[in-house]
């Protein structure tokens, strides 16, 4: 493919769906240039999801329609509520479909410390908890809870795919 004048990359890439886009977008830098192209995901988008909505999400200001599939993609994979979803290992805060916050990551969890309600004896020093350790073991507590939410939601849209009705 290196030796192939760009235009007849451009049109090899106009045959490849959405996920083999974003699978070639990390072969090499000229492959993610190409898959990254903004007319190819117009026409993803437009394809999958008409030109009337293709017209109404289109791409304002520094987004790119790629940027705008994503979202709508997600939409309709999780729905637009306010929801804490789990892509790997890592899990994210979803509203509309846009990506509100990273939450964190199992991997990272496990290979840490995990902090107690309480702490230790010589995190407490001699006034009890300060204002830091606190912090830090709520947050310990607030990541175990949102991770087992995104593990509920996660389970739940599984069991109701699988679900026959």
């Amino acid at each position: 493919m290196e030796r192939l004048p760009l235009d007849i990359c451009h049109r090899i890439f106009c045959f490849l769906d959405y996920q083999h886009l974003a699978v070639a977008q990390q072969v090499c830098r000229k492959w993610k240039l190409l898959a990254s192209d903004n007319d190819l995901w117009s026409n993803l988008f437009k394809e999958r999801w008409g030109g009337d909505r293709a017209a109404f999400y289109a791409p304002e200001g520094s987004k790119s329609w790629k940027d705008v599939y994503e979202v709508q993609d997600r939409c309709d994979r999780v729905g637009v509520g306010l929801k804490i979803i789990r892509e790997g290992s890592d899990y994210y805060l979803v509203h509309q479909g846009e990506i509100q916050r990273y939450l964190g990551s199992r991997r990272n969890k496990k290979q840490g410390s995990s902090h107690s309600c309480r702490g230790s004896s010589s995190e407490r020093g001699f006034a009890g908890e300060g204002p830091l350790d606190e912090e830090r073991s709520c947050r310990g507590i607030l990541d175990k809870i949102l991770f087992f939410i995104g593990d509920l939601e996660v389970a739940s849209s599984d069991a109701k795919r699988s679900r026959v009705i």
